[in-house]
């Protein structure tokens, strides 16, 4: 005989067995009740209950003796506690609950395949689904969604049923997912739910993911497409809604974390707003960006256009809104997982090209123009190099690339636009890159070919003065290290500016011996410097003799080798050499701590 005692303070709710019944190893012989909570005694053995000390309604103490159990062979065990090892079907209960089963019939609404009809009318435009959108984007089964079961703030205007079956997670799909690996915050506005417009409900969703975000440094994937914020959720009493955090707590994540924007199809107002807050937009040709809708436009008195007609991606990505333009969705997609890539540390499989080719990038005949990308690819780890705002700012190349697996970001001069004189769109677009690289810690390298910033009356109407200076202010707080290769051309304040400031303010300044220097473009400063000589001959033959001999002699001190032997540069470099300085130099500089928030500028 051996005592069953109660494993706490309780009260005694219900016998299951009367003394003398025989019970089998895990039968319920008693229930009791501590602070409304049901606790089951079990029987570990087979046996037959004994007396029993306590009935329904009365009070125990934890130890207190229940009844006693004799054991129907010679091995007894005192149960105290539920076995936690017995499984339902031993239990007695149905394999599948009740509760479970409604929770899974409740999560069925927001799958794709509830929905046939806004299905195949998203597929029909040649678009995916936000959860399409999300599988492609996230490695397999890692996507964990936060507020599934939202749904629009409408009850007092729709059924409950109605709400559920069209308006799954309120038009707005988000949560945790993994991207090469590591955890990103994702969010997608679904454009099958009312237009993917903001609702209350997925701006709270929203704040929810944002916080997190930055709690945790975790990047962020916003696909933005849809009509911005929706007039009819009546559910909140609000007048005019202006109070919500969404917005700021978007902002704040500048500079902190990586984000991106990914955008097909139309992309209006608040949605576009957030958009315009990403660090990079990614866009398919077939988009529509603006911060007003045709309602918008039409309301406010200026005519009536087709959602076409609004912002669409020629224009946004000739005047640098769309960072990359692609085909569409599933290269979007590509592209936002290659972009992550860059923040997500070294990678240990790459492939150099050949570094042969480098010494044929720049033509042996110095007034000879060429593409300065090849230079870029050449330098990078093959396959690497994602260029950013190609359409916008033509005078200067920006990429991410890697070098010897190392993310970094890559500056260059473009000879083919203006001789590469750095215009006002050039110098804000090299600004803006400078400071995002500087926000996430990439080191820079700087491919020089400039003759200057550029000079006239027509482009100082630009604002020239202010532009350019930009790149300055920019070098001036870097904390990343600056790495800059002369590939022909590095005259001027534009040279300086493509250098950090000066050339002795970067890890390493190195020519290629195609490297040619000076204070400003050696015709320039021939006709300028040496004006009454050549005015004192005739016009002709004769002058423009003189003039070629003081030009060559100009080419030669400003040469690669002498600027070396002055020490105003740090080395002249066989091309070919160029990836094992630039891996030298990774290697030696150091990403300085953050002092305060690294802000990007949106434009």
């Amino acid at each position: 005989m051996q005592d069953i005692r109660s494993p706490l303070q309780a009260q005694v709710v219900q016998w299951l067995v009367a003394s003398g019944d025989a019970v089998a190893a895990g039968d319920v012989l008693v229930i009791l009740e501590a602070m409304k909570m049901e606790h089951e005694i079990r029987a570990t053995h087979a046996g037959r209950l004994g007396e029993v000390y306590f009935q329904a309604g009365e009070a125990v103490v934890e130890g207190e003796v229940l009844a006693a159990l004799s054991a129907l062979t010679e091995q007894t065990t005192v149960a105290v506690m539920p076995s936690m090892s017995v499984s339902p079907t031993q239990q007695g209960l149905p394999v599948e609950r009740a509760d479970l089963a409604k929770l899974q019939a409740r999560l069925s609404f927001t799958h794709d395949a509830l929905r046939p009809e806004a299905v195949a009318k998203r597929h029909a435009l040649g678009l995916r689904t936000a959860r399409e959108n999300i599988a492609d984007l996230c490695d397999t089964g890692s996507f964990v969604e936060y507020g599934a079961l939202a749904v629009a703030a409408q009850s007092r205007r729709r059924t409950a049923d109605d709400l559920m079956r069209n308006t799954p997670a309120d038009g707005m799909v988000t949560g945790i997912g993994c991207v090469n690996g590591q955890r990103v915050v994702v969010m997608a506005y679904d454009f099958t739910v009312l237009a993917g417009t903001q609702g209350m409900r997925n701006h709270q969703k929203t704040d929810r993911m944002l916080g997190i975000a930055l709690q945790n440094n975790l990047p962020v994937v916003l696909f933005a497409e849809g009509g911005g914020g929706r007039p009819g959720d009546v559910d909140v009493a609000i007048v005019a809604g202006l109070n919500l955090a969404t917005f700021a707590s978007f902002a704040r994540l500048n500079g902190r974390v990586p984000v991106v924007g990914v955008v097909a199809g139309r992309c209006f107002a608040g949605n576009a707003a957030l958009l315009g807050c990403c660090d990079v937009i990614i866009a398919t040709r077939d988009s529509n960006i603006g911060m007003g809708g045709p309602a918008m436009v039409e309301g406010g008195g200026l005519g009536v256009f087709k959602p076409e007609q609004i912002g669409p991606s020629d224009i946004q990505h000739g005047n640098g809104v769309i960072d990359v333009l692609v085909e569409g969705e599933v290269q979007a997609v590509a592209v936002a997982r290659h972009y992550l890539s860059f923040f997500q540390g070294a990678q240990t499989d790459w492939k150099a090209p050949p570094a042969e080719a480098l010494r044929h990038v720049v033509p042996e005949n110095r007034l000879r123009a060429y593409d300065t990308r090849t230079a870029m690819q050449g330098i990078a780890d093959e396959g690497s190099v994602l260029q950013l705002r190609t359409a916008f700012g033509l005078g200067i190349h920006t990429a991410l690339a890697r070098v010897g697996g190392r993310p970094l970001g890559m500056l260059a001069n473009n000879p083919l636009h203006l001789g590469g004189a750095i215009d006002a769109d050039a110098a804000d677009k090299a600004a803006r890159f400078m400071q995002l690289c500087n926000a996430h810690g990439l080191p820079i390298v700087s491919l020089v070919d400039t003759p200057g910033f550029m000079v006239g009356p027509d482009t100082e109407a630009t604002a020239q003065v202010r532009h350019v200076s930009r790149m300055f202010v920019a070098a001036a707080h870097l904390r990343v290290p600056l790495l800059s290769v002369v590939l022909r051309k590095g005259y001027g304040l534009g040279a300086m500016a493509m250098t950090g400031g000066g050339f002795h303010e970067t890890l390493a300044t190195v020519a290629w011996p195609t490297g040619e220097f000076g204070g400003m473009g050696l015709e320039g400063a021939v006709r300028l410097g040496y004006r009454k000589e050549l005015e004192a001959l005739p016009e002709g033959p004769e002058r423009e003799a003189l003039f070629e001999q003081l030009l060559a002699q100009q080419y030669d001190n400003g040469s690669a080798i002498n600027m070396a032997a002055t020490l105003e540069i740090d080395a002249v470099i066989d091309p070919a050499a160029t990836r094992d300085w630039l891996l030298a130099g990774l290697q030696a500089g150091q990403v300085k701590a953050a002092s305060g928030t690294l802000a990007i500028d949106t434009w």
